[in-house]
């Protein structure tokens, strides 16, 4: 009886303790479940907030319009984009500049009072270069680019414009002026073109607030990119030539893939001032490569001015930034600016285009790193590696160029006949512009560095 007694004990003990087990894994269970339902519930509520803000990306706080030029209007409605855009003030010198600066005092120039100075002199970086431009007002002042904000100020504190008499032409790529056009047109953007390149520089700045601003890329009603330059949309015509098609719209015909090079290559280009009206003008007729916009100048007999050692008609190249693009290998795998200067970035759930307009050097994960799996690192060192050839065939095409300019002095010192003056002046011209072209382009070669070489090396020749 004792034994059936504690045997019947430790049952009924084993019985209880099982049903506590049992209990506590239930309880646990039901937890477990809970969790799991509000665990779920969490992610498909977020999951449903972030599909609202990806359908929504932007609130109505303002009516925008095609008059409104300050982006801080446009910012109401599109603040992410906005405080991207703000940050173009900040300056980080790259290896080779780029589009920032380290700022310092300016030289001879009187510091804006509701403004920062401008950047350090290039000139006293390299000296070589007032006498590669002598006779000309970039010899007088030539400065480090800066960010985007700056783009306006700069050019009206440039001391170019205390030696030259600068025209309405340049306002085209240096402020926001699409309703600058429009309203000295009386509404038609191309007959506003045509009269602010008429007018003095001081008079047409002063028709303008802004640097580049959104209208200038994008449409108010719908957001949409926009061409807004006519110099561009009349270069495009040029080189398409008799291939045109009949009502041509490049707002319209454009891909969106093109428009997102297309509204920055509206004033990243090579250009010139034609005729007396000073109408700003691509020359694209040839082509968008070095020598045939050479050509191109060689064909209307062209100059920008007479070269004060050697006394040639020469040329100053502008920054053709687009022209080189296009003859490299991100432009032929259908890379565009906007993917390597406005790269998307993540805000949430919102994937907007980094309106920090910056080097790519910069921003290498999100400018680089999209397409490329090498570190950051090594992906620095083959821009820099490009970078650095480049520099090292421009300082030779300068100094040939220079060297050109002294021996052509040193032949009419010496009596030399006019008809071979004449001969290595042209030589002269075409090595000067050839070299400036690379000199001027901003990215030291690496926008297309074998076409980069074969312009320097063409220079040099």
């Amino acid at each position: 009886m004792t034994e059936e007694h504690g045997s019947v004990k430790d049952s009924k003990t084993e019985q209880r303790g099982g049903q506590r087990r049992s209990g506590r894994w239930l309880v646990a269970a039901a937890t477990t479940a809970a969790l799991v339902t509000l665990g779920t519930a969490a992610l498909l509520t977020n999951i449903f907030e972030r599909q609202q803000e990806a359908r929504a990306p932007f609130y109505t706080v303002v009516e925008l319009n095609d008059t409104i030029v300050d982006p801080a209007v446009w910012g109401r409605n599109f603040p992410l984009q906005y405080d991207l855009y703000a940050r173009t003030v900040d300056m980080v010198r790259t290896r080779y500049g780029g589009s920032e600066a380290i700022p310092k005092q300016p030289v001879g120039l009187v510091e804006a009072d509701d403004g920062p100075g401008l950047s350090y002199s290039r000139l006293e970086e390299d000296p070589r270069l007032r006498e590669f431009w002598a006779g000309y007002a970039f010899a007088e002042d030539f400065r480090e680019e800066r960010g985007h904000a700056y783009m306006f100020i700069d050019q009206i504190l440039t001391g170019r414009q205390d030696v030259a008499q600068q025209p309405g032409t340049c306002l085209h790529c240096h402020a926001s002026v699409y309703t600058v056009y429009k309203e000295a047109g009386d509404g038609d953007l191309m007959e506003g073109f045509n009269r602010v390149n008429q007018m003095p520089y001081q008079e047409a700045a002063a028709l303008a607030e802004h640097p580049v601003s959104c209208i200038d890329c994008h449409d108010p009603e719908t957001m949409q990119l926009r061409v807004t330059r006519p110099g561009f949309i009349e270069g495009v015509q040029a080189f398409m030539g008799e291939a045109l098609p009949a009502g041509f719209d490049i707002n319209r015909d454009a891909s969106r893939a093109e428009m997102r090079t297309f509204v920055c290559a509206q004033c990243h280009v090579e250009y010139y001032f034609a005729g007396d009206e000073k109408r700003l003008t691509y020359p694209w007729a040839n082509g968008l490569r070095a020598d045939e916009a050479l050509a191109y100048y060689e064909g209307i007999g062209f100059a920008d001015w007479t070269h004060a050692i050697s006394g040639a008609p020469v040329l100053k190249a502008q920054h053709p930034e687009f022209e080189l693009y296009s003859q490299g290998i991100h432009a032929q795998n259908g890379v565009t600016c906007s993917d390597c200067h406005m790269p998307y970035v993540r805000v949430g759930a919102t994937k907007v285009s980094d309106h920090w307009v910056r080097s790519p050097m910069l921003n290498v994960n999100n400018a680089c790193q999209t397409c490329h799996g090498a570190s950051e690192d090594e992906l620095r060192g083959r821009v820099h590696a490009i970078q650095d050839r480049t520099y090292q065939l421009r300082n030779i095409a300068i100094d040939a160029s220079i060297e050109l300019a002294k021996g052509i002095r040193r032949a009419g010192e010496a009596g030399i006949d006019d008809r071979r003056l004449r001969a290595a002046r042209t030589y002269q011209r075409r090595a000067q512009f050839l070299a400036d072209y690379v000199e001027a382009e901003n990215s030291m070669g690496f926008h297309a560095d074998q076409e980069a070489a074969r312009v320097l090396g063409l220079s040099i020749n």
